[in-house]
């Protein structure tokens, strides 16, 4: 199965957003803290990341950098979930390494459809 790691320190956001995936058809891994999402990302070596930018340090623009610096993750696709929805956030994520940006609160379909478009490449 295709494995979606969702790193957002929201719990009620990350059980959401783990429901979510799982109805799709995907295995949701989720990580609460940041701070761990590297060391877990090494262990389970998911097919996507489903990245908040609002987090405690690291904040998601890091983890994002430090994701596209790890060969393993240089091209597996990560979608930057946020609340933050003015244009400077969107270009420090984009050069960050996101392939992809939502911001919340989004539609069901939209996230479902940018998932599987961003997979199927």
């Amino acid at each position: 199965m295709t494995k979606i790691m969702v790193v957002e320190d929201d719990i009620q956001a990350s059980t959401f957003l783990a429901e979510l995936l799982a109805m799709e058809g995907y295995t949701p891994i989720v990580v609460n803290e940041s701070s761990k999402a590297i060391s877990m990302a090494d262990a389970t070596h998911p097919d996507a990341f489903l990245l908040d930018l609002m987090m405690p340090d690291p904040d998601g623009f890091k983890v994002c950098r430090t994701l596209r610096s790890n060969i393993r993750f240089i091209e597996t696709p990560i979608i930057i979930i946020t609340a933050m929805d003015d244009i400077d956030s969107r270009i420090v994520a984009y050069g960050a390494g996101a392939n992809d940006y939502v911001v919340k609160p989004f539609h069901i379909e939209e996230l479902a459809s940018k998932l599987k478009n961003l997979l199927a490449t």
